[in-house]
């Protein structure tokens, strides 16, 4: 059963997270689910933007569906990472602003793949983020690391992945971990908003210019 769902409303892609009885959370086959959304919006070539968003309230992504991957051989998780690394790089340099609604919790791969995005908005009065990978006793990968380097606060970076501490939207947006906080009933069309303006610019030079900015994940598609 699909996990997600790409719509669009004019210039603006919408893809749109369904599986928040999961907590959308990432298998081998969500990831596959990604790689062919992202293979429809690189092969599209207009002026477009992206937003990814959940149709659930409590979760926008939830990260690694861990009793799932129990089940797996125990020698499964490396390949696994790589798969999510791959996943998180597409996200990462896809030529097209791209926008996150988030929904509602946000931890994790989640927080990761949210971090890919070029901006995002948080509902204010529910749901949290997190990096809890120090509690839960799962290490980055240098691709990782790299993408949690685009967050702007440093220190604020530093306090979240080494503490674990989960942050709701109002203190996420004082430590610029998203660019701004809306009540739930109108973070949509505040996103819809921002990606409409931003779907007119030049999509080109957009690519260049954010790509440009990622230099660090660029080496990793060389």
């Amino acid at each position: 059963m699909p996990t997600m769902e790409l719509t669009k409303e004019g210039a603006v892609y919408v893809l749109t997270l369904t599986n928040g009885a999961g907590a959308n959370t990432l298998t081998e086959d969500v990831v596959g689910e990604y790689h062919d959304i992202l293979d429809k919006l690189e092969a599209s070539a207009e002026n477009s933007a992206l937003i990814l968003t959940s149709s659930d309230q409590k979760f926008w992504c939830n990260g690694i569906n861990l009793e799932w991957l129990l089940k797996q051989p125990h020698d499964y998780f490396p390949k696994f990472v790589e798969l999510l690394d791959e996943l998180f790089l597409r996200f990462s340099l896809l030529p097209m602003p791209t926008v996150g609604c988030l929904t509602g919790h946000v931890y994790a791969g989640g927080a990761i793949l949210a971090t890919t995005l070029d901006f995002r908005l948080m509902r204010e009065d529910r749901g949290f983020f997190c990096f809890p990978e120090v509690d839960i006793k799962i290490l980055f990968s240098p691709v990782m690391y790299d993408i949690l380097r685009l967050l702007p606060d440093h220190y604020a970076l530093n306090e979240l992945v080494l503490t674990g501490k989960r942050i709701g939207g109002k203190e996420a947006l004082t430590m610029k971990i998203v660019s701004a906080v809306y009540p739930g009933e109108t973070l949509f069309d505040k996103s819809m908003e921002l990606a409409t303006s931003l779907a007119k610019k030049d999509r080109r030079t957009y690519a260049h210019i954010k790509r440009g900015l990622r230099q660090s994940l660029v080496k990793y598609t060389l």
